[in-house]
């Protein structure tokens, strides 16, 4: 397995740990430890394991020795777990930056409004 592909994988798994979970921690053992009470069993299994060859990555020879399948697999399960998670806190967020776009174009209109009755006198 190519090293730079494993770190982006799990920089993706830890940055979504940290974002979704608000796991504090350097590296993803860390973040694991921290939140593993809110991870289902399953997920935090595969998540273990990804962290376990984490220190690996430093040395190629010993990465080949990975099974790639089974990796893919434990992120592939990471990522499904992880991924929907916020997603109606995000759904607000946008709907409240629509609405705000909405008020500040109305806004804008009002006062464009306003400076053509003033500047022709008809206010």
């Amino acid at each position: 397995m190519n090293p730079a592909e494993f770190q982006d994988k799990v920089d993706h798994v830890s940055r979504l740990l940290a974002k979704r979970l608000g796991a504090k921690g350097a590296s993803l053992g860390e973040r694991i430890n921290h939140r593993a009470r809110a991870l289902p069993r399953r997920v935090r299994v595969a998540a273990r394991e990804l962290a376990r060859l984490e220190p690996m990555m430093g040395a190629p020879k010993l990465m080949k020795q990975v099974d790639q399948k089974k990796t893919d697999r434990n992120y592939r399960i990471c990522i499904k777990y992880l991924e929907p998670l916020g997603a109606e806190q995000r759904l607000v967020q946008g709907v409240l930056k629509v609405i705000t776009g909405i008020v500040f174009l109305i806004v804008l209109t009002g006062g464009a409004m306003l400076a053509y009755a003033i500047v022709h006198g008809q206010l």
